[in-house]
């Protein structure tokens, strides 16, 4: 006769399956997969060790389709993992974002032993479609034409305890013709304000600090509800949200940048001295052929009310250099617009061809050669410019959020890293006392770099935060034990309640 502990010890427990995401492209991507992880776990799902490098149960990629290459990095990698796949039966392969959303089919056939394509508005049906591969043993191709629920309705794990992402539009109205994001991501789609609110208190409620308001043309907020002052009015509320203590937003557009938000920005004190304003050019002509609906003049007004009403803001950019047809003095009017907009920072790219964009077919294609020379020249500027705005901080006393992962070299200097309220990254001397992720130090500049600052000397006081008690309470969480064997499966009904929340950033604002 066989007894009841024979029995346990007979039972087959599974271990949970493993999924891995790798995410290219902008901070909408970013953001995005914090859903398709939360999706995962929420469907019995845990995430696979760091340096898995492929060795999961699932690898799901989050595409880019911004980059003339982006395809060939996604099937590289790819092929990569097919021996892997061969050698694990029941490992599963998903390709979503905005290269499966332009691709579509093309996918499978060129890696026919992808599992499940899924494209941007469709991301909550991951987990229903590694189910149906499974047990159809064939690959499902599922493309939504439009936004099927707005991506903070579904689950997140989210990357940080102390700061977050919030969604409050998704897709873009403008036609830049070196930009396909609107062709993939769709016509602008606005949050109602309050669903952000709330999502914004539940963040604050669970220890977050820190939020990023995230769109792709973020400050044309309103434009789907009929408001063109809702971006300014949900700055100011985000103000009234006690223990909130940084805001900030990415990306705007000039086109929509309104006094309304500067005046926001200089009276909400939670909303920080920071701006990333994408200029792209400098050019009037070629901001015409961008199909960019302002012009110098336009913006580096903008750039001048913001300095007047906040002294203190660092303002970034994004700038394409190489565009079809840009001639020599083109490219001196956008280094123009440097040296007087004074960026702290510039995310400067070469242009590349994006297929499916008005401007791959164009004419006066700028050889590569030249368009390296204009590079390094601007990157050389843009660097003695960073570091002299820089050098300006030096004796100035910053608060700074503590970040984690920052300072990749903080271990050997017996440093740590925060973010102070401009953005800027400082490295500062590791105190006596405990410091955690989300809380705020006080500290002096003393040295400057282009690219950060230091705080040599002793740190002149330490807050402990609930944003860093939230980190302290993730890290030391035991992992949760799956309830059951889960196989994968979905759960069935609407997601559990949640505070549901990267710039866009795609560099295409």
């Amino acid at each position: 006769m066989t007894s009841s502990s024979d029995r346990s010890q007979a039972v087959d427990v599974q271990e949970p399956k493993t999924y891995e995401v790798r995410t290219y492209g902008c901070q909408m991507n970013v953001h995005d997969s914090e859903r398709l992880s939360g999706l995962l776990e929420g469907a019995g799902y845990v995430r696979a060790p760091e340096g898995s490098d492929g060795d999961a149960d699932v690898v799901v990629f989050n595409t880019c389709a911004v980059r003339e290459n982006a395809d060939n990095r996604l099937y590289g990698n790819l092929g990569r993992l097919a021996p892997m796949k061969t050698k694990r039966p029941g490992m599963q392969i998903a390709v979503g974002g905005c290269l499966a959303q332009k691709d579509r089919d093309t996918i499978v056939k060129k890696a026919p032993w992808v599992d499940v394509v899924f494209g941007t508005h469709n991301i909550g049906k991951l987990p229903v479609l590694l189910e149906r591969a499974r047990v159809q043993e064939e690959a499902q191709v599922e493309i939504a034409e439009s936004l099927e629920a707005f991506p903070s309705t579904l689950p997140t794990r989210r990357e940080s305890a102390y700061a977050a992402w919030v969604s409050i539009s998704v897709g873009c109205n403008n036609t830049c013709t070196f930009c396909i994001v609107p062709a993939l991501r769709g016509k602008e789609k606005d949050r109602r304000t309050g669903d952000i609110l709330a999502e914004i208190e539940a963040l604050v409620g669970e220890g977050v600090s820190e939020i990023t308001l995230l769109g792709q043309n973020v400050n044309a907020y309103g434009s789907d509800i009929g408001d063109r002052e809702a971006f300014s009015k949900l700055l100011r509320a985000c103000g009234q949200i006690e223990g909130l203590e940084r805001v900030r937003f990415t990306s705007p557009h000039p086109r929509d940048f309104t006094d309304d938000v500067i005046a926001a920005m200089a009276e909400t004190p939670n909303v920080m001295p920071q701006l990333h304003m994408p200029l792209q050019s400098g050019s009037d002509p070629v901001l015409k052929a961008m199909r960019r609906s302002y012009r110098q003049d336009r913006y580096l007004g903008i750039i001048e009310k913001v300095r007047a009403a906040i002294p203190h803001a660092a303002i970034t950019t994004d700038i394409i250099v190489g565009f079809p047809g840009e001639t020599e003095e083109d490219f001196e009017q956008t280094m123009h617009v440097a040296r007087e907009a004074r960026f702290s920072a510039a995310f400067t790219f070469q242009y590349s061809k994006r297929p499916g964009t008005p401007a791959a077919t164009m004419e006066n294609q700028i050889p590569k050669e030249v368009v390296q020379a204009r590079y390094e020249r601007l990157v050389a500027l843009q660097e003695e410019i960073s570091w002299a705005e820089n050098k300006k901080q030096v004796g100035r006393t910053l608060e700074l959020m503590v970040a984690e992962g920052e300072g990749r070299k903080d271990g050997a200097t017996h440093r740590l890293s925060g973010r102070a309220p401009d953005n800027r990254l400082v490295h500062f001397t590791k105190p006596d006392q405990e410091v955690r992720p989300g809380d705020v130090v006080t500290v002096e500049i003393t040295y400057a770099a282009p690219h950060h600052l230091l705080a040599e000397g002793a740190v002149l006081d330490v807050r402990r935060t609930r944003a860093g008690d939230a980190w302290e309470k993730r890290n030391a969480a035991e992992a949760p034990k799956p309830a059951g064997v889960m196989l994968g499966l979905p759960r069935i009904g609407a997601p559990e309640p949640l505070p549901v929340a990267t710039g866009s950033g795609c560099g295409c604002d």
